[in-house]
């Protein structure tokens, strides 16, 4: 068996989680969540915890197992708690101020950038530098986490740019100055 697959996901109180076929539905106090289940995996729901099956100990098969849990319990998860994602905005005059929906970001360029927020997703800001992007679904906040990333991703040479909180830039040297080129 997957040592990861084996394990039953434990529901905690408040949550609901329902199975009608390869569709598995979480509810909570967050929101909802529903995820299509790969067909050959078997998903089990009673009232206290979640466990998953495979058919066969085919290396596909240990694989689908794995993900399958560890999908189910990022829902359960997102729907108790949510997910969270720090980015943070290095260089002079950046800076990103909240907007209805949505984000406006200065970051540079002959005019700002303004990023909506798909359904779901919440843009908090502190200190013009911080955003936080919330949610509950663990995929959706770092797939826009990235995409606000990407708007204006650290540059090598003094830094600038937007990263994620921890995330170290490395720095390149950049151009020795004019005595190399007198030699």
């Amino acid at each position: 068996m997957s040592r990861i697959g084996k394990r039953p996901v434990p529901i905690p109180t408040g949550v609901a989680v329902s199975v009608a076929g390869r569709e598995v539905t979480v509810k909570g106090p967050k929101g909802e969540l529903k995820r299509l289940v790969h067909a050959e995996m078997s998903v089990a729901a009673d009232g206290q915890q979640v466990t998953v099956g495979r058919p066969s100990e085919e290396t596909r098969h240990k694989a689908l197992h794995g993900l399958t849990r560890t999908l189910i319990r990022n829902m359960i998860q997102g729907v108790s708690q949510g997910y969270s994602k720090t980015l943070e905005i290095h260089g002079v005059g950046y800076k990103a101020e909240p907007q209805a929906g949505g984000l406006k970001l200065t970051v540079g360029f002959s005019h700002p950038v303004e990023f909506k927020a798909p359904a779901g997703i919440k843009f908090t800001v502190d200190s013009n530098t911080v955003i936080r992007v919330d949610g509950m679904d663990k995929e959706l906040v770092g797939q826009v986490a990235s995409e606000v990333r990407k708007v204006r991703p650290p540059e090598p040479y003094q830094g600038k740019g937007i990263r994620y909180q921890g995330e170290h830039v490395r720095r390149k040297a950049g151009k020795t100055g004019a005595t190399a080129a007198k030699a």
